[in-house]
């Protein structure tokens, strides 16, 4: 079993696009927007964070599962804000200057999770608490016959 040699070409050209238009080497956002909504998911087991338009569409989003946080380790304030951090990040590509929050849950990353998001330099409008509040509740045990 011999080894395989393999040639390298260098192109130093851009790639052309259809029109004769070079292609751009460093990749930025399609979208430029001033100001979104930053949607705060927290739970127990995880945190969730989606930045959307005023319209409501979804720009970007990340949470700690996805930057391999793995069991009880996603729902902790530290997950929660290297969450932030990387979606502020996005944000700065997208040209956002101001959000306004909606925080939905009862975990421990809804704090962190926003202070680290506003920490990279972006306004804060104001925060809503949206968590959802059941009007009954789940049904009671029976009583104990014994």
């Amino acid at each position: 079993m011999g080894k395989i040699k393999i040639a390298k070409t260098e192109n130093t050209s851009a790639p052309e696009v259809k029109g004769g238009e070079k292609a751009a080497q460093v990749k930025s956002a399609k979208k430029r927007v001033e100001s979104g909504v930053l949607y705060v998911e927290s739970t127990y087991n995880n945190t969730k964070l989606v930045l959307t338009d005023l319209k409501g569409n979804a720009l970007c989003w990340s949470s700690s599962g996805s930057l391999g946080f793995k069991g009880a380790k996603k729902g902790t304030p530290f997950a929660a804000a290297k969450v932030g951090e990387t979606l502020a990040l996005k944000a700065q590509n997208i040209g956002i200057k101001e959000v306004s929050v909606v925080v939905r849950g009862v975990g421990s990353g809804r704090e962190s999770s926003i202070r680290s998001f506003v920490s990279k330099g972006i306004n804060l409008k104001g925060i809503k608490d949206a968590t959802p509040v059941p009007f009954n509740g789940p049904k009671p045990k029976k009583p104990r016959r014994v």
